[in-house]
């Protein structure tokens, strides 16, 4: 039986970080669905190192959402991706979203969050109470005030979570969720 994969995102969501996992998953042959607070095209951002103190963004690609948060039957899938940008910060706010979320810690299911996906993590606090995890570095406070301990590997596996740092952590961190579904 083919593996079901949810990427949840929204506007703004980092390009690599939504397109590499969307593409490497296609590749495996899995069915995936990226899920946006509204059935919509999605604007991505480009977010890049170029020496300054924090990240530049630029203008990206489109990429289709095919469901809405709110229509979303977690249990209908195998692994969860939450990739990073702006998105997070908002997509957070959506009602639907701890309920997905909570879903895949529930039933030990692999979740997937890279860079700013934590503060989407933040949103089901009581999964991460005493877990070990990674994100972006100016996430670290809210990984810390979720109650998970932060750790300064760009990659990081424990339990059904994998976790990276930022798009160029892709590889690895692909590698590792691809592991944790097909097992």
């Amino acid at each position: 039986m083919t593996k079901k994969v949810l990427i949840l995102a929204g506007d703004a969501v980092e390009v690599l970080e939504i397109y590499y996992p969307y593409f490497r998953c296609l590749e495996e042959g899995y069915d995936v669905q990226i899920a946006a607070p509204s059935k919509k095209k999605l604007q991505t951002v480009v977010h890049d190192f170029i020496g300054w103190d924090t990240y530049t963004e630029s203008k990206g690609y489109l990429i289709e959402s095919h469901v809405a948060f709110e229509n979303v039957k977690p249990e209908e899938y195998d692994g969860l991706i939450i990739p990073g940008g702006r998105a997070p910060e908002y997509i957070r706010l959506n009602e639907n979203v701890p309920r997905i979320v909570a879903h895949f810690f529930e039933t030990n299911k692999p979740v997937g969050a890279i860079c700013h996906a934590s503060l989407v993590l933040s949103t089901v606090r009581q999964y991460l109470e005493g877990r070990e995890m990674t994100a972006y570095i100016a996430c670290k406070p809210d990984v810390e005030a979720a109650g998970a301990t932060y750790i300064e590997n760009h990659l990081h596996v424990e339990g059904n979570l994998v976790s990276g740092h930022a798009w160029p952590d892709l590889p690895g961190f692909m590698k590792e969720f691809i592991k944790l579904l097909n097992h």
